[in-house]
């Protein structure tokens, strides 16, 4: 256990601080009330108002950022929301010290941009949060992240609590001011500065895997950050990233027939576009005590990871069994370390819409763990990650079953454990262009996850298909699950097409800026703003407006015959009439997404129906004519638990899976699916709500029926 001093004071505080979290609500604006501060200021005024902080205070006044034309201190002192780490004169001290400087002043203005621009973010953050453990980006687009541990204090010769944000310990925190809240910390809070691929080089708990990161090149696939060409169509497209200043972009949807009701998206399109990676590392202690593993090449060393690369990709691809060639993306090795990386962002709490706050009330989860999917680095794979509850409760790659037994075809994965990196608060998990996770086994596209894990109805949230919908924007949120304003986590949509009246934060994006998607100009797409209110699964989904006419690659998945479904929100004027293809075959007559579920199919309730064997067949009989009601496992709205009783997607006429129609891939392959409004109308849209990719062994197996949920 590291050592560290703190002194009575400062323990006092810890403890105030601790007996603080049964009192203080876990809300963006927990009350002045149950903080040390009880003379409302904004942070300048606070900060300048003690003298321990003078020395940040003199750094803030000459600090101007980017812009140049508003001093921080000022910024501090105005309308708005802020997380102010404030360092102590004895902390920067000790930083100029480490510069070979005696003052403030003989820094240059660049060291002052930098020092205060990592130590504010723009948003309210108190230690009680839920949603601590993510906190948005800094105003230097760095990631922090609060961590919280138990240390020993020589002095007392106790343990004690101690509270991080990233390498520096808050010695004091939540005091409440007028614009937010300040935290006074030990030292400057100093956030990352280089890329992920060196980041995860330099750790000296996964050596291993860090050289096979080198021998294959794979790292050199890290190294890409920013579109230096994103550039805009026409001065009418750019709007800084994340304002929603722009009226002309308040987009109705779900309107009536005459136009009433409905909603509007306030639309914001990100001012520069960012490439991020994730990346799975496992310690080098793990794979020798599991695997024997204590170096990586050795093509017939069975101590080697080469070796361990080959024994899982052999048999799943022989024809590449006698590539030696370590930088081929054919390779065993190169697979192996591919397969532990994604090509977007992604947190403990993001990777699944388990987002440690309200929506996973949405779910049964006795019946149904919350689930995601994501290609990886690895040609042609995919990943599955669960979140279940119980005494499990975590999340894994690629596990199967439900909670801590087999699911309803009487299967069990446990799977791989990822683990939490506030467990390890002096580890730096986060660089410029991504964030790495440590995990308790390997992870591969072995048999077992192409044949297993992977053999059953995988349901894919609209909002993962591309990994620009979970890439960090200038603002250090992902337009999946975005967040509304003044830092509200769900709110209700509202029918004002005025931008100020309107709280909706979504995420545009232009032809040809979201990898997955193909469209034209005549296509408008964005990501909504997650809320519960929606009918829609996990709270959000993708909108396509306008003579839409969209191609979606679809998810790779293990060889096989599968059948693929829409799930939608039907039964609006809005929402016009579309036609499928499959790559490029078209998939029955188009599908007119006005009509509700009993103008379409004859929609009736399992309450309607009666006992199972009805249910069953109603089932089948609708399927047999491409229709499927929605899942059973979620319903919508605000909710504190999951109440049993209550309207699921299953019961509701409006929320259905339109069967798109079969296809066969060999596992190797890309496929799509293209979307073609067929309705001469500017007007209509298409909530583009979750897919499905049902394999037949699920869909047409004789001993098993489908899971309703």
């Amino acid at each position: 256990m590291k050592k560290i001093k703190i002194n009575f004071l400062v323990l006092a505080l810890f403890m105030i601080a601790a007996l603080q979290v049964g009192f203080v609500s876990c809300s963006d604006d927990p009350g002045v009330e149950n903080y040390y501060t009880q003379v409302k200021e904004y942070a300048s005024d606070y900060l300048k108002n003690r003298d321990q902080f003078s020395k940040y205070v003199r750094i803030l006044e000459r600090a101007t950022g980017e812009r140049g034309d508003l001093r921080l201190v000022d910024m501090l002192g105005t309308y708005g929301t802020y997380t102010v780490f404030a360092p102590t004169n004895e902390a920067v001290d000790a930083f100029l010290a480490s510069k070979g400087v005696s003052s403030v002043d003989s820094l240059s203005k660049e060291d002052c941009d930098t020092i205060a621009l990592n130590s504010i973010i723009e948003r309210a953050y108190f230690t009680t949060d839920k949603d601590i453990a993510d906190l948005q980006a800094n105003m230097l687009e760095r990631k922090l992240a609060f961590n919280f541990a138990t240390e020993y204090d020589e002095e007392l010769g106790d343990s004690v609590p101690v509270t991080y944000i990233g390498t520096a310990i808050v010695t004091h925190e939540n005091d409440s001011v007028s614009n937010g809240v300040v935290h006074t910390v030990s030292s400057l809070v100093d956030s990352y500065n280089g890329r992920i691929a060196t980041l995860l080089l330099n750790d000296s708990t996964c050596l291993l895997y860090a050289e096979a990161f080198e021998v294959t090149g794979v790292n050199e696939l890290l190294e890409v950050d920013v579109d230096e060409d994103y550039g805009w169509a026409s001065d009418r497209d750019r709007i800084d990233s994340c304002t929603w200043t722009n009226d002309k972009l308040c987009i109705p949807t779900a309107k009536g027939p005459n136009g009433e009701g409905g909603e509007y998206d306030n639309v914001a399109y990100p001012e520069k576009r960012y490439f991020n990676f994730t990346v799975f590392m496992c310690p080098d202690s793990v794979l020798e005590q599991k695997y024997g593993v204590t170096k990586v090449l050795g093509r017939d060393d069975a101590t080697s990871l080469e070796y361990l690369a080959h024994s899982l990709y052999d048999p799943m691809y022989p024809e590449d069994a006698d590539n030696n060639d370590l930088k081929s993306r054919n390779n065993a090795l190169n697979r192996f370390i591919s397969y532990h990386v994604l090509n977007r962002y992604g947190t403990y709490y993001t990777l699944t819409s388990m987002d440690n706050d309200a929506l996973p009330n949405n779910f049964n989860r006795r019946k149904y763990d919350i689930v995601d999917y994501y290609e990886t680095l690895m040609p042609h794979s995919l990943m599955k990650f669960s979140f279940p509850s119980g005494s499990q409760v975590g999340l894994y790659i690629n596990r199967r079953g439900v909670q801590s037994r087999a699911d309803e075809f009487g299967v069990f994965v446990r799977g791989t454990k990822v683990l939490k990196s506030s467990d390890f608060p002096d580890v730096q998990f986060n660089g410029t262009n991504g964030v790495y996770h440590y995990i308790d086994d390997i992870v591969s596209y072995n048999q077992t996850t192409q044949e297993v894990v992977l053999n059953e109805n995988i349901r894919t949230d609209c909002s993962t298909l591309s990994p620009d919908f979970m890439t960090l924007l200038t603002d250090g949120q992902t337009a999946r699950g975005h967040y509304w304003r003044d830092g509200q986590r769900y709110s209700s949509a509202v029918n004002s097409s005025v931008a100020a009246n309107n709280p909706n934060r979504s995420v545009g994006f232009k032809p040809g800026k979201a990898r997955n998607f193909s469209y034209g100009n005549e296509t408008h797409m964005h990501v909504r703003g997650r809320s519960l209110y929606f009918w829609s699964y996990e709270g959000d989904e993708i909108i396509f407006k306008g003579r839409y006419d969209v191609t979606v690659k679809l998810p790779p998945v293990p060889a096989g015959t599968y059948e693929l479904r829409m799930m939608t929100c039907v039964g609006f004027a809005t929402r016009g009439i579309i036609q499928y293809y499959i790559d490029g075959r078209p998939q029955g007559i188009p599908f007119d997404m006005r009509p509700g579920g009993r103008t379409l199919f004859g929609f009736k309730s399992d309450t309607d129906l009666g006992d199972e064997d009805a249910i069953t067949a109603f089932d089948k009989s609708i399927h047999n004519i491409g229709w499927m009601k929605g899942p059973k496992c979620y319903m919508c709205g605000h909710r504190s638990s999951f109440d049993a009783s209550a309207t699921t997607m299953r019961n509701q006429d409006n929320t259905i899976r339109k069967v798109v129609g079969t296809f066969y891939t060999d596992g190797k392959s890309d496929h799509y699916m293209r979307i073609q409004q067929k309705m001469e109308s500017e007007n209509n849209e298409l909530n583009f709500d979750f897919i499905e990719l049902c394999p037949s062994s699920v869909y047409n197996n004789e001993y098993y029926a489908e899971p309703q949920w």
